[in-house]
């Protein structure tokens, strides 16, 4: 019933917005459904992300949708769900007193995002592989490591000192193994070997971390390993060393400590890693209208499995990850608004596509799958509707991203919100960390609904009896009010470029969400070779240096970029005011600009 001639209005005796309410028991049985223990977190290449794909799909046959992929709701794509240990990992040290060979998950295990090739070569000790000017602190300074297989120490100096420049008992960025990686790969190394601080852990065994329960780009360009401390130790006797004195010096001084061991210790590595392959699919389907424009109404409606690296619980990793209210509960919506405008498909004015994501998880990867492959035509539609976390309201709080993003969407918001009881707090751009992102870079006009986090965001307890079934039928409701006076507006809203707010220190914004500000939207899609900008913010300093939407990044200040990680690294490395050259592709060729970097605010 969204679209009513006046005609239609005066024979059948209906109103604007007389639609049946949305059921809340149904609502709540479909939450339950895609939530239960069985389908074990709907996780990416899943076979419980099938079933849930195959469940959709049947409401949506149900309801009476029509299919856009020929006779399927099915729209696949490939994407890559995560890695495992290959057969071929081999790691041999040569010493004066011959060859050993080394067993991988025992004496040594590769980092998830380790290149997947060969290095051999001298091996060098360089401290805990930081490089970090704003503490004053190098352990590559005056350090030449090319073409080196570099040995360093896990975590940073002065962990348990509350007076450390590096702020204590909370790690920094230099911390992280990623950030490790990148550094002794700028360096010019070949391989790094990383190993357990055991002088700031003395009661901790020497463990190898899991392989998997690190995160990372796919490929850090460099074969990148975790070495048990025996081994490193045993190349140090010899010359007098061992790795706690080394680590309490360092500790103790904020000095480096580099070592270069005798050419007789030559190391051999080879990294097999299998990563994995998985088709997913977006679910599609379509209610024609009685003109070629559309309205986009999303969800998505994968989840994180077993929680594994991006559990908010990381001690409850391996249990199933319900996902109740992320996001079952914003498919639970979708499916219903399908059920509702169904019956209404007669008045509609403009058609309505439906489609539940698949891959948001991993990145607004199902999103960004479809605005370039899309069903539809993207500049015929008219808006794009995204529900993302909508079944546990408090306070009846509710969240309305994108008003700004069209040039009439948010008076209609606000008439539509005056009828409920909802205390809604809006924002303009359209930019968050959801998959109305992916249209909003393609100037489609965007409103995302959204309840706010709560203390079982991305753990095992966001479980479906927690849902609020009434409210959750009122932002349904809401929902398709707001869908209904977009298609009986006369011209469809014009996209509008918000100028979006500067990002704060916990904040995005190209690059992370601290260090200066840059002002480019990435392409998540993008894997490697570079950084794609899906967009790049109005007035921000890539923007002021003519850097545009669909530029890849393949180099800052001299260092190359091969994914969003390096870009992260070498952000932050700079501070506000620096002049960068900047080198992306555009259209194939080669283009060099100065960004100057400015302060998030």
């Amino acid at each position: 019933m969204l679209r009513f001639f006046r005609c239609a209005t005066l024979i059948l005796g209906l109103v604007p917005g007389a639609w049946a309410a949305a059921d809340p028991q149904r609502l709540v049985r479909d939450v339950h459904h895609l939530a239960a223990p069985e389908m074990k977190g709907r996780a990416s290449g899943s076979p419980e992300l099938e079933k849930a794909a195959e469940y959709i799909a049947g409401q949506f046959r149900a309801a009476g949708l029509d299919p856009l992929v020929g006779k399927s709701y099915l729209q696949p794509f490939t994407l890559i769900t995560g890695a495992t240990l290959g057969p071929g990992n081999t790691f041999e040290i040569t010493t004066p007193e011959g060859r050993r060979a080394l067993h991988a998950s025992q004496d040594y295990v590769p980092f998830s995002f380790s290149s997947r090739t060969t290095a051999t070569g001298s091996v060098v000790f360089a401290g805990y592989g930081i490089t970090a000017p704003e503490y004053n602190y190098d352990d590559y300074a005056h350090f030449d490591v090319r073409d080196k297989i570099v040995l360093v120490l896990r975590h940073e100096p002065q962990e348990f000192d509350e007076k450390s420049v590096f702020l204590g008992r909370d790690f920094t960025r230099h911390a992280s193994l990623v950030s490790k990686a990148i550094n002794a790969r700028n360096h010019g190394a070949r391989a790094l070997l990383v190993v357990n601080d055991r002088a700031a852990h003395p009661k901790e065994d020497d463990a190898l971390l899991r392989f998997g329960s690190t995160q990372g780009p796919e490929d850090s360009g460099i074969p990148v390993m975790q070495i048990k401390a025996e081994i490193a130790g045993a190349w140090l006797e010899p010359l007098g060393k061992s790795l706690n004195q080394l680590q309490s010096s360092i500790d103790k001084t904020l000095q480096p400590e580099q070592l270069v061991f005798p050419d007789t210790l030559q190391v051999a590595v080879h990294v097999d890693i299998e990563r994995h392959l998985a088709t997913v699919s977006n679910v599609v389907a379509f209610l024609p209208g009685q003109t070629d424009e559309t309205i986009v109404i999303g969800a998505h409606y994968d989840h994180l499995g077993l929680g594994e690296q991006d559990s908010l619980a990381p001690s409850l990793a391996g249990q199933v990850h319900p996902g109740a209210d992320d996001n079952a509960s914003g498919t639970a919506g979708l499916m219903e608004l399908a059920r509702q405008l169904a019956a209404e498909r007669q008045s509609l004015r403009r058609g309505v596509v439906f489609i539940a994501f698949a891959g948001e998880e991993l990145g607004l990867l199902g999103s960004n799958y479809y605005v370039n492959h899309p069903l539809k035509p993207l500049d015929k539609t008219a808006a794009m509707i995204n529900l993302d976390m909508i079944g546990r309201l408090r306070n009846s709080k509710l969240y309305i991203g994108g008003v700004g993003t069209g040039s009439t969407l948010k008076p209609l918001v606000e008439e539509a919100a005056k009828k409920t009881k909802f205390q809604v707090e809006y924002s303009a751009g359209g930019f968050d960390a959801s998959d109305h992102t992916s249209f909003a870079a393609k100037q489609v006009p965007v409103l995302f609904f959204f309840s706010g986090l709560h203390g079982d965001y991305h753990k095992p307890s966001d479980t479906w009896d927690k849902i609020d079934g009434p409210s959750l039928a009122r932002v349904v409701s809401l929902v398709q009010d707001v869908a209904e006076r977009v298609d009986r507006a006369s011209a469809r809203p014009e996209f509008v470029r918000v100028a979006e707010p500067r990002p704060t220190a916990t904040g995005g914004g190209g690059g992370g969400g601290y260090g200066p500000y840059f002002g480019s939207i990435p392409d998540f899609a993008q894997e490697d070779n570079g950084v794609k900008f899906a967009d790049v913010r109005d007035g921000s300093p890539a923007g002021k240096a003519g850097l545009k939407a669909g530029d890849v990044l393949v180099e800052f200040d001299g260092k190359p970029i091969k994914n969003l990680y390096d870009f992260t690294y070498a952000l932050r490395s700079k501070q506000v005011g620096d002049q960068v050259p900047v080198r992306v592709l555009r259209g194939g060729e080669a283009l060099q600009v100065t960004v100057t970097l400015e302060q998030r605010r």
